[in-house]
């Protein structure tokens, strides 16, 4: 008997594979542009059935112009991701700009003042 695949790590292993291409296409196509040329994607999220992926983002540079850049060349690279992507169906994506490490930053001041 063959055992069926769990939903959730099915989804997970897609949205792995979509930021690994998302990265390739980011990196190939768009190494001319000042603003996606210095974005790393740090994770991804699937969410409705597969039907939309999350891709985390992070960059040195302002996030709202980088955010704003990424939103505009969306359609594009879900157009790239869709030749690569070997599914009947390619996911929506939306970048989120990922604060992670800010965020550790102020936690690591705040002990840092506890400290002292």
């Amino acid at each position: 008997m063959i055992k069926k695949e769990n939903n959730s790590n099915r989804s997970e292993k897609i949205a792995s594979k979509v930021q690994t291409l998302v990265a390739e296409i980011l990196q190939r196509d768009f190494s001319e542009d000042d603003l996606i040329s210095r974005v790393s994607l740090s994770g991804a999220q699937s969410r409705g059935g597969m039907q939309f992926v999350k891709l985390f983002f992070y960059t040195p540079d302002d996030a709202s112009a980088v955010q704003k850049r990424l939103d505009e060349i969306t359609k594009m690279v879900r157009f790239t991701l869709a030749q690569k992507l070997n599914q009947k169906y390619v996911p929506e994506i939306k970048f989120m700009y990922d604060d992670t490490l800010e965020r550790a930053d102020r936690i690591e001041a705040i002990l840092n003042k506890l400290d002292k």
